[in-house]
């Protein structure tokens, strides 16, 4: 899992563990990062300046080691609303011992992943890609929304319909742009002409200017009576043509 910067917070990075997936954000701010010994008598050869006197707390963690587990199997069974979670892991929280919990999982998870962004540059490539291609697409999302980007209410399920339905709407236009752009790409590579797939690459689904944003809107759930084509039908010969002239 992807995050920008402010997917730093380190309940979260535990929380993720817990739930078996890695969380992998974009960092910066790297001097105002700690990165958590194991142990005092823990020291490195090659790295031990990265460290400071922080220690993960064990003691706490084993401690309250059922509590994560069963917050976390609430969650994945969908016991718990993200609303009540992110009332217990906020800021305002500190002294809850759900929170410390997490966050001391969370100082022992993020200094790893610390770690392996810098001793991996394809990671840290893959980081900066997945985000970009988040950000453009939160972007394109925003582009769409109706009324601006603020939510009036301050009802969460209020609050997460408009999300939803802001992101099923942006899904919708993404899906007939790519569809629009897979006809073009075939009716290119039907007149014989070379179709370079680097090129066809760049061509991006979040493209504005050919949707009609303040238009009529009209939900028509009658299936088409042509299938769609998402296959694109382009030949070797074709593909590779400019390369083999």
């Amino acid at each position: 899992m992807h995050a920008d910067t402010q997917g730093q917070s380190l309940p979260v990075f535990g929380l993720a563990a817990l739930l078996g997936f890695d969380l992998l954000p974009r960092i910066r701010n790297w001097h105002d990062l700690i990165f958590y010994r194991p142990a005092l008598n823990t020291h490195y050869q090659h790295i031990d300046s990265l460290f400071g006197d922080e220690v993960v707390d064990w003691d706490l963690i084993e401690a309250h080691w059922a509590d994560l587990l069963r917050t976390t199997i609430s969650i994945r069974e969908n016991r718990m609303s993200s609303v009540t979670l992110l009332r217990r892991l906020g800021n305002h929280s500190r002294k809850n011992r759900l929170y410390r919990a997490f966050r001391e999982l969370g100082r022992a998870i993020r200094t790893i992943t610390l770690l392996r962004y810098l001793s991996e540059p394809q990671l840290r490539e893959q980081i900066t890609q997945v985000t970009n291609r988040n950000e453009a697409f939160h972007g394109f999302a925003d582009w769409l929304m109706f009324g601006g980007k603020l939510i009036g209410h301050n009802d969460p399920d209020y609050q997460e319909k408009v999300i939803k339905f802001n992101e099923l709407l942006a899904n919708c236009v993404m899906y007939s742009t790519a569809l629009d752009i897979t006809d073009a790409a075939n009716d290119i590579a039907a007149e014989g002409r070379p179709v370079d797939l680097d090129d066809l690459a760049t061509v991006s689904p979040y493209i504005t200017h050919t949707v009609r944003r303040f238009g009529n809107w009209t939900l028509n759930l009658t299936p088409p009576d042509d299938t769609p084509n998402t296959r694109l039908d382009l030949e070797p010969r074709v593909l590779f043509a400019a390369a083999l002239a």
